[in-house]
């Protein structure tokens, strides 16, 4: 009896591990994923995978590349190479490398797949699970070609131009680069171009105030695969001279704003400040920290921009406003007979009567209406193709974020808020969130020479 017992134990045994086993045998293989490439190899392309053995020990792992029938190694366990290999986790290794036309030289242009293949031990090594990834890919070396299409690209400092060019492959990110700003192109046929095919760009690209009068400009084009091409376009660069003036801070001015800004400005709180500050020392803080921070909530703006032209007439001006103040001013700060400060006020001051309906310059979407420090109650209006137009120290605001606008509908009244002496509107011209001249864009012989002339004759 006992013989028997034993038997049955044996045989229960025997057929759970042949389960077990057996079991363990459809277990999966270990988890592949590839970050990259996405879709592209180029110049400056690299190859990075996650490998996760998930609850075993990865005993394997390869990765090659085929293409045209040849096999070209990335990485293997017994040869690395020149690849990194990191433990992410316990379980998670991740495969880092250079993949070039340097690295693999005989990697040639056209499709190509990437193949990754994994093994991981499962049942205290008793077996082994593997998977495969592939990837198609495509080996791109040349890089993007550039030609100009329009001409006489004249440029005033601190005003824009528009360019018209053709780049291939269509894919290509591409734009205008003067010095180290860029100004990323848009599909011509958004622009207006009648029977632009998908190869034709237009660009709007300025010399800003604050660069110099011989800052290189060039067309630039960086497609999916790190590959890179510049060339340089005609331009004339026509010199501008920015007014120079003194203003005084009285303290009547300082109990006027510097309170109701502290207050309203959350950013405010970040400067650093000593303990038990006047009203000087705060004011100087929302001069040049706060607008530094306003500054950069503009820049951030400058994304929300629609990829079309939304205007097609020139700018208007505020109507029956004096200019105070233009653009690109430098201002320095008196108060008490000494020079307290110094900035560069990036906009014109138009003064009006108080209260007086502040109306849209042209056909946009609201991107901003709301408090924004020294611009007080601020309202940004997307024009398109990096395009956007600002309305500071207004009493009220009419419209809300994602509003579309036409011209000479109203945005709200003129006021006070913000870091402002008087009743008036700031009005100010970004272009990718760096301010320009509003001057050109109220100009309708501008607009026809620098703009719609060179979009009609791309047509």
């Amino acid at each position: 009896m006992t013989r028997l017992i034993v038997a049955l134990l044996l045989l229960v045994a025997i057929a759970l591990g042949a389960g077990v086993y057996i079991g363990a045998g459809r277990a999966p293989g270990p988890a592949i994923e590839i970050h990259e490439p996405t879709r592209l190899i180029g110049r400056t392309a690299r190859f990075d995978a996650s490998i996760d053995a998930t609850d075993g020990e990865l005993t394997d792992i390869t990765a090659v590349i085929e293409q045209g029938g040849n096999t070209l190694p990335l990485f293997s366990l017994s040869e690395p190479g020149g690849a990194q290999m990191t433990q992410e986790t316990d379980t998670r290794v991740r495969v880092s490398r250079s993949l070039t036309r340097e690295t693999h030289p005989d990697l040639a242009p056209g499709p190509a797949t990437i193949v990754v293949h994994a093994t991981r031990s499962v049942l205290f090594g008793l077996r082994e699970r593997d998977s495969t990834t592939r990837l198609e890919v495509e080996a791109r070396f040349d890089p993007p070609r550039l030609a100009a299409l329009s001409s006489f690209h004249y440029v005033n400092h601190g005003g824009a131009e528009l360019i018209v060019y053709r780049v291939t492959p269509s894919d290509a990110e591409s734009g205008v680069r003067v010095g180290d700003r860029f100004f990323p192109g848009y599909p011509a046929g958004a622009a207006g171009v009648a029977d632009a095919d998908e190869t034709m760009r237009v660009a709007l690209f300025a010399l800003l105030y604050d660069q110099d009068l011989d800052t290189p400009m060039r067309l630039y084009a960086r497609d999916e695969a790190g590959n890179e091409a510049e060339i340089a376009f005609d331009h004339r660069i026509f010199p501008q001279r920015f007014r120079r003036s003194r203003i005084t801070v009285g303290d009547r001015f300082l109990e006027q704003v510097v309170p109701d800004i502290v207050a309203r400005s959350e950013e405010f709180r970040t400067l650093p400040l000593p303990p038990g500050a006047g009203l000087l020392e705060q004011y100087l803080a929302i001069n040049g920290g706060l607008r530094r921070i306003n500054d950069e909530q503009i820049m951030a703006l400058a994304a929300d921009t629609a990829a079309e032209r939304l205007w097609t007439e020139p700018f208007r001006q505020l109507g029956n406003s004096q200019v105070e103040s233009g653009f690109a001013d430098h201002r320095t700060y008196i108060h008490d007979g000494s020079e307290v400060d110094q900035q560069i006020h990036l906009g014109f001051d138009l003064a009006a009567t108080a209260n007086v309906a502040i109306l849209a310059s042209n056909t946009g979407r609201v991107v901003w209406a709301d408090y924004l420090g020294i611009y007080g109650n601020c309202v940004i209006v997307d024009h398109g193709m990096g395009l956007q137009s600002l309305y500071a120290h207004l009493s009220s605001i009419t419209v809300r974020p994602g509003d579309t606008v036409s011209m000479d509908d109203e945005l709200g009244r003129s006021g006070t808020t913000g870091l402002a002496g008087g009743d008036h509107l700031h009005f100010a011209i970004l272009l990718h969130g760096w301010p320009i001249t509003p001057m050109e864009w109220w100009d309708s012989h501008w607009i026809e020479d620098r703009i719609t002339r060179k979009i009609r004759a791309a047509s």
